[in-house]
């Protein structure tokens, strides 16, 4: 008989991805925690410390996106700047909404996807 796994969060079931993926992460504790869990956390670490390091990846159509490692939270990203840097070769700057703010987003170098974003000062115009 399979086992159901259960996120230690949110107590819902948790289930494989059709991409493969397992659809969990493992906490230090050796938690199980489901992917939407993971972008619940993501989401309130951002809303208090008003910083997180993120992954800045191409979609389909080549349309630039900042997600969290399982990709559950994705931002779409609204401008985009390549330019030159002293040590890593190049550094690619993001800009993306988030609560009605701007968040500013760099990543280094050609061999990461890490993308280091924080919150500023720009709140988003309102219609």
């Amino acid at each position: 008989m399979k086992k159901t796994l259960k996120c230690s969060r949110c107590g819902n079931d948790i289930v494989s991805k059709p991409d493969g993926s397992t659809g969990y992460a493992i906490e230090d504790a050796g938690n199980l925690v489901c992917y939407e869990c993971c972008a619940k956390e993501a989401e309130k670490f951002m809303q208090e410390h008003e910083r997180i390091a993120l992954y800045l990846v191409l979609t389909h159509g080549a349309k630039r996106e900042v997600t969290n490692w399982p990709g559950s939270l994705r931002f779409p990203v609204r401008y985009y700047k390549k330019g030159r840097h002293n040590l890593a070769g190049v550094r690619r700057d993001v800009w993306f909404d988030f609560e009605g703010y701007q968040w500013h987003g760099v990543q280094y170098g050609e061999f990461s996807e890490l993308c280091y974003c924080r919150k500023t000062k720009r709140k988003l115009k309102t219609h």
